[in-house]
């Protein structure tokens, strides 16, 4: 596994060195965008709409627009001594609260933990501790020029830091548009929308969900290849045009109560033909 971090934690005066392994990938299907003509890769230049001409890397800066075309030019070697001073800090563990204090609005990005030399023994004393205590830590750790908040807890056994956002990233929820002031329930209406919330409750199996546009477009990036000819899947069922709240609800009820029968008879057969063999 990739090691996109190195460094070192630290709570009271523990110190873990450890690496950082990313814990989830992007599996979206990157395509790019060719001439139709010629079928040849776009290509994207840097051009000054001033000077009317491609500029060289070498003639690029950066800087902050504080207002309308109003610039502060930062200088490369400013930011990367202020980027070596953040990233040469260890990772302080600077609180310890419960999990379900942090809403998951707030979660960004996983990273697995793993000790770096010398760093087991330490690395198991903290993973205990946080399973015995049900905490989890809080800290601050500066990737790709960013300084992140971030959480440090268990995941199967393995320590897993998560980025989080800081409050000023996450948006006003007030700002949300259209959302309804608090209404009148009907409870007939109230009560058969939780008998429907009763008839879909499961166990959470991630293993059950799966990305069918990214199955079906490399499907057809792969009949494509082969040169076959492809096939336009039937159009699903349009559901009725249900207007009415109660309707809507005991249809919808209806049909989940008959998902429910079809996997339990499916279940039995399987049952039946494992018994059986």
């Amino acid at each position: 596994m990739h090691t996109m971090w190195k460094g070192s934690i630290s709570f009271g005066l523990v110190n873990i060195p450890v690496k950082l392994h990313a814990a989830t990938e992007n599996k979206d299907i990157k395509l790019r965008q060719l001439h139709k003509e010629c079928q040849t890769p776009i290509q994207y230049k840097k051009v000054c709409p001033v000077c009317e001409r491609e500029v060289e890397q070498e003639e690029i800066v950066k800087a902050y627009e504080y207002a309308k075309n109003k610039f502060v030019i930062l200088d490369e070697e400013d930011l990367e001594e202020l980027k070596k001073e953040q990233e040469d800090k260890a990772v302080e563990i600077v609180d310890f609260v419960k999990l379900e204090e942090i809403d998951p609005i707030y979660f960004e990005r996983s990273y697995y933990i793993s000790p770096n030399d010398g760093g087991s023994k330490a690395y198991a004393l903290l993973r205990k501790a946080l399973q015995d205590t049900g905490k989890i830590g809080v800290a601050k750790i500066m990737i790709r020029s960013k300084e992140q908040l971030a959480v440090i807890r268990v995941y199967e056994n393995t320590l897993l830091m998560e980025t989080i956002h800081y409050p000023d990233e996450v948006r006003n929820v007030l700002d949300v548009p259209n959302v309804p002031a608090e209404e009148k329930v009907v409870k007939k209406e109230l009560d058969t929308a939780k008998m429907l919330i009763d008839q879909l409750t499961t166990e959470f199996d991630p293993e059950k969900y799966t990305d069918e546009y990214r199955s079906a477009l490399l499907e057809l990036i792969e009949d494509r290849k082969k040169g076959k000819k492809v096939a336009t899947a039937k159009e699903k069922p349009v559901p009725d045009n249900v207007t009415d709240l109660m309707e809507a609800l005991q249809k919808s009820l209806e049909r989940a109560k008959g998902d429910g029968k079809e996997t339990k008879k499916k279940t039995t057969r399987k049952r039946k033909k494992a018994a059986g063999s």
